[in-house]
């Protein structure tokens, strides 16, 4: 989490969107074999907690029910030119959202791992346009073979840490001209966040 208070925000609401925007995430925790990360998909609760699945095999997964763990989201970022200040007269800087969850991690049993890849399925198959796939396509000794070969986790959250980084420091000009420049070199998603929460 960065360090200057302008760039947190309490408002869970925005933050529980974040996580169901991006929809993937890291899991880290110090091991007996050493620091290791996962990469994951993520699904939240929306009760102070978040879901993910992860290989059987993953060097994580034998250390992770029962510990205390860190889920980082990544949400839209990018570089900051000086060229787009009224003074130039400074350093680059990156723009960006981020969200650290800490908590103790549970493993799921079979039916709540099968619910979490049912509701993964539902939630992102619905962004697609045309005919959903449904679980429902999959041969029964396949789709069990496949969730065999995986374990589910929920990380119960007992700290959020925000860091949404949007040029609040900047006056509303920069900030303009900040989206502007963000917008045209290929970040358009930061630029409207700049836009519609650093005010």
């Amino acid at each position: 989490m960065h360090p200057n208070p302008l760039f947190r925000s309490e408002d869970r609401t925005l933050l529980e969107a974040l996580i169901d925007e991006v929809g993937f995430g890291m899991v880290f925790l110090t091991t007996p074999d050493g620091p290791r990360v996962a990469h994951t998909p993520l699904l939240s609760t929306g009760d102070g907690a978040v879901q993910f699945h992860l290989a059987r095999g993953n060097g994580i997964t034998r250390w992770l029910d029962g510990a205390t763990a860190l889920v980082a989201v990544n949400g839209p970022d990018g570089y900051v030119s000086p060229r787009w200040y009224g003074d130039r007269a400074t350093v680059p800087t990156w723009d960006y959202v981020a969200l650290e969850l800490e908590g103790r991690v549970r493993r799921m049993d079979a039916d709540g791992l099968e619910g979490l890849l049912h509701a993964l399925i539902l939630r992102h198959e619905g962004r697609l346009e045309g005919e959903p796939w449904s679980a429902a396509e999959t041969p029964p000794d396949m789709w069990r073979k496949l969730l065999g070969g995986i374990l589910g986790f929920e990380l119960e959250v007992l700290a959020w840490r925000p860091t949404l980084k949007l040029s609040q420091n900047k006056p509303p000009a920069d900030r303009n001209a900040i989206a502007a420049g963000l917008a045209q070199s290929g970040s358009p998603a930061l630029a409207q966040l700049i836009r519609t929460l650093a005010r």
